[in-house]
């Protein structure tokens, strides 16, 4: 299917759906309007809501390629975009100069061709795709520095990339972008400006169930219910970490493999590492009293 081909909200919807995303209707709405449009998608949130998991969907329902640009502390607009390949370049002089080659223009223009060139995703992203233009991943945007936001925003007005050796290279087509951020600052306003924002928050409890129903179907209601009902809880305590939608599923796995049919106190000790990652966190629901939070979680089952 392409993004063309897409005419309504529903359209949206159904074809996350196919993808096991299950998408509320605000989610589904910018995305529509993202692809409509063609313009960036900018998603925030907590660590675990599935922003990186739409990319994933998107990517895969419309048969598109996807090019990941993981961000990171001091990354720079050269490594975001290409290199060339200094290994394979030094053997090339060597080679030449054992064979006393003595053109050192045509060496020259042999060593900067493209067959030296290593792309990096947003020079990836500019390239003709078999299947249409790719939907290009700017992983945690808020981990890098305001130069590199600069630069992305060049980068995403005009879709094109200017290498000294070999000139400006274009997209015939520009890729679907979806950036995402876990906000652990705030990102430049004049990059966000030339995007549409949606802030993904956790699921509500209907739409976890949901979730886990797609991607665990094999675990039983009751579980489930339990599950979900605990984690919503957990997250309103005070962790360093939250959990996310990934560790819901990740402890119903866990649990299926353990054969358990409900939560007991010592069941969440005994699996505590599948929904909590750090240890000041496991140490601290540990004092909390798990049999208080497992109530208070089966008491807002009561009126579901």
């Amino acid at each position: 299917m392409t993004h063309h081909s897409l005419n309504t909200i529903d359209d949206v919807q159904s074809l996350l759906a196919g993808q096991n995303y299950v998408c509320g209707r605000a989610l589904a709405t910018v995305t529509f309007l993202s692809l409509k449009l063609g313009r960036p998608l900018f998603l925030e949130g907590e660590a675990g809501t599935g922003k990186t998991e739409i990319a994933k969907a998107i990517a895969s329902a419309l048969g598109r390629r996807l090019i990941r640009l993981q961000c990171y502390e001091g990354l720079d607009a050269a490594s975001a975009v290409y290199e060339w390949n200094f290994a394979a370049q030094m053997m090339a002089i060597r080679a030449a100069e054992a064979d006393n080659a003595t053109d050192r223009h045509a060496l020259r223009t042999e060593i900067f061709s493209p067959d030296f060139l290593i792309e990096r995703p947003l020079l990836q992203a500019m390239r003709d795709q078999p299947g249409g233009a790719p939907v290009l991943l700017i992983d945690e945007v808020d981990r890098t520095d305001e130069p590199f936001e600069a630069f992305l925003l060049e980068a995403l007005s005009d879709f094109q990339v200017t290498i000294p050796e070999l000139g400006t290279i274009r997209a015939p087509e520009p890729p679907i972008v979806i950036l995402t951020s876990n906000r652990t600052r705030e990102v430049h306003d004049a990059l966000k400006r030339r995007c549409l924002y949606h802030w993904v928050d956790y699921p509500d409890f209907q739409r976890e169930m949901e979730i886990l129903h797609t991607r665990v179907p094999e675990a039983a209601q009751t579980l489930s219910s339990e599950v979900v009902a605990f984690v919503q809880r957990l997250r309103s305590e005070d962790l360093f970490k939250k959990p996310g939608v990934a560790e819901t599923i990740d402890w119903a796995k866990c649990l299926l493999a353990l054969d358990v049919l409900t939560l007991s106190p010592e069941v969440i000790a005994d699996t505590l590492g599948a929904i909590l990652k750090y240890q000041d966190d496991i140490a601290q629901l540990q004092g909390l009293e798990t049999r208080k939070i497992l109530d208070e979680a089966r008491k807002s089952l009561e009126g579901v």
